[in-house]
Order: structure tokens, then sequence, then C-alpha cells
């Protein structure tokens, strides 16, 4: 039996996600575990391997676009309608979430491939709450949040929110050579910090998730993009992102026989087969459960607030943090701030929680801990 266009398409991204499933698997990475380990230990290691990731999705993203190969501003990132408050708050949120939820979107999906059942009813939180927030409850919330604070780039004079058409429209320098000298800054900073961490330089696993995983991401953008492209059965031009796509998911499993399954559902079911699978294949897999009541309550928070702040913010570590990163629009910069800060502020209130001296006593601790110039 022939596969329709759409179905070829989604299975290009079901087995690009098992491999990245299976590199993150071995690699353990882990956006949150970045974070804390800089927040905690100082440790910067496992955050430059993430800014690796941005370094080699945003060049090859970026050769593809200028190239003509594709047109990121088909993609969700680069709308004209640039809501700010969504990125800073659902991002804020998002941090809180994954923290509190041992884990961003990515990660969850991770976990549960290798038997978490904590990151399954996570995962199941976070999906319902992304659906009610897309389609549902929550979207009247959302609808009200982002047109109180959407401003109409278009109308302003700018085509797209991306960081080189608005550059360009203020300097005069043509978009081209702002993009190309944009993503030769961040990559050339991203191999520098790379190189200078002997951890990071020593490590094949690091260097594994730094580049294969930014490639996977190009590759999505080539697979919707260019493989994709059919004038006459038009898909979506996007990349990986685990918020949305997952809330998708749910839905498409319980409507199976009048759903369609799309890029997004696939790449979500995909990096759960390639965590089992390689989690079976290195006796890695262990069925693991919550440890008492408060554990069971923190996860179901932290799925509602990463499935309303991820839609929020149109995405998650990696579907801003990376694939929005790798448009080059002025959304995802400010997500990506947004998540790590959400996330390093929860870290270190729950730090001084354990002194058991009160959430202003914390409070006050953390915010002078996070106090700009002052480092963990």
């Amino acid at each position: 039996m022939e596969l329709e266009h759409y179905q070829k398409i989604a299975l290009y991204g079901f087995l690009g996600a098992m491999v990245f499933g299976a590199i993150a698997s071995r690699t353990q990475f882990c956006t949150m575990g970045a974070v804390s380990d800089w927040v905690n230990m100082g440790s910067k290691t496992r955050m430059r391997v993430w800014f690796l990731v941005i370094a080699v999705a945003m060049v090859g993203t970026q050769i593809m676009h200028l190239t003509g190969m594709i047109d990121l501003r088909q993609s969700i990132y680069l709308s004209t309608n640039f809501t700010w408050i969504g990125h800073i708050l659902g991002g804020f949120l998002f941090g809180i979430g994954m923290t509190i939820g041992s884990g961003c979107g990515q990660r969850t999906l991770v976990r549960i491939g290798g038997g978490n059942l904590k990151s399954l009813v996570l995962a199941i939180v976070l999906a319902i709450t992304a659906y009610m927030t897309l389609r549902g409850l929550f979207a009247l919330l959302r609808l009200e949040i982002n047109g109180a604070s959407t401003v109409d780039l278009e109308a302003n004079g700018f085509e797209s929110q991306g960081i080189p058409h608005m550059l360009s429209n203020l300097t005069g320098i043509s978009a081209t050579a702002v993009a190309i000298i944009i993503t030769t800054i961040i990559a050339t900073a991203a191999f520098t910090l790379a190189f200078r961490d002997k951890e990071l330089r020593s490590s094949f696993d690091n260097w594994l998730a730094g580049i294969g995983l930014g490639v996977l991401i190009v590759g999505a953008w080539y697979v919707t993009g260019v493989l994709g492209f059919d004038d006459f059965d038009p898909l979506q031009l996007e990349a990986a992102s685990f918020i949305a796509p997952v809330g998708n998911t749910l839905s498409f499993l319980m409507t199976y026989t009048g759903a369609t399954i799309n890029f997004g559902i696939a790449v979500v079911l995909g990096m759960i087969a390639g965590a089992l699978v390689y989690s079976v294949i290195t006796r890695t897999f262990r069925w693991e459960s919550f440890n008492d009541r408060s554990d069971l309550v923190n996860h179901l928070y932290g799925g509602v607030l990463m499935g309303f702040g991820g839609v929020l913010s149109l995405g998650c570590t990696i579907g801003q943090g990376v694939s929005g990163f790798s448009t080059l629009a002025l959304g995802a910069p400010i997500s990506l701030i947004s998540i790590i800060a959400g996330a390093a502020f929860t870290m270190k209130m729950q730090y001084y929680l354990y002194d058991e001296e009160g959430w202003m006593h914390a409070l006050k601790s953390t915010l002078a801990d996070l106090k700009p110039g002052k480092s963990g």
C-alpha cells in the first residue's frame, strides 16, 4: 500500500525523532539539568552543549533559508503578530513547570520511553492543558493575554518578526547580510565556548548531543519544507516542538478513526519509541513511580504550567529554544531567557524553602541571589 504524501512526511518525522530520542537517552540531554548544573553547582558544560545544539541548528536552517530551499516566513515563529507578554509570561511559567515537574517536554517524552511513570502522568496533564489552551477553556485566557499585548509589526513597516528583517529596516543593511552576521557571531561563540570547556571537549556524548541533535532539527526543517513541499497538498513548515504537538497527540489517539496524523504528532511518538528502543537494548529500562504525595502534586502542577506556558510562548526549550531560535525570530530569545529565568528562580526558591523559614525569606534570598552580576 502506497503512503499518502502527509503519511510519508510523518514517517520521516517519526524515524528522525527515534534517533533524537535515542541520542537524548544516551547523552542525558536535558535543558532543565543544564540550568540546574549552572544555578546550583556553577557548571556550565551542559548549558554549553545546549547552546551548541542551537548554533548547529541555526547554521543549517539559515543556509537553507538564505539559499531558497525553505521559506521560514511560513513558520509560526516569523508571524507579524508579536505577542511579547506571551513570550515572557509563558516562558517564565514553563520554566517553573519544568523545574517542579523534573524536566522539559523533550526530556519528559524520553523518560516515558525509559519507563518513568511520573513523566507519563506529567505528559498526560501537559497534553490536556496544552489542548485546552489551544482550543478549549484556557484558550479564552490565552486570547485575552495575547490580545492585550500583540504588536502588529506589519502595520509598523516590518514584514516579519525576524531579527534580520527588523534590523534591515532600521539600518538599511540587507536582511541577508544581517542574517549571515548574526549566525556567524552566535555559531562562533558557541563553538568557542565548547572547545574551551575541557569536560565538553573530551566527551563524545557531549559532541554527539550538541551536533547530532542540532542536525536533526535542520533535518526536520528539510523534511517539512523541502520533502513536504507540494502545491496541491501543502503542509505546515515546522521543526521539533513538544508542547502543542503533545496535546495534538493525545487528541489523535482519542479520535484515531476520524483523525489524521501529522509531522508533530509523529515526532512525539517517535521520541518515545526511540528512547524505549534504546533503553531496552542497553538494559536501562526501569519502572519508576512517585516517591510520595508531594511528588505527585508537583508533577501535576508542573504539567499544567508547562502546557499553558508552552502554548502561550509558542514553544518549549526545544520548540522556541532551538527550532524557533534557528529562524532568528525575535520571540525565540525572549522565550528562552524567560524559561531560564523561571527555572533558575524556582530552583533557588526550592533551595531556600528547605530552610523552613517561610516563603518570604525564601523569596528575598532568591531575589538577592539572582541580582544581575551575581552568579552561583
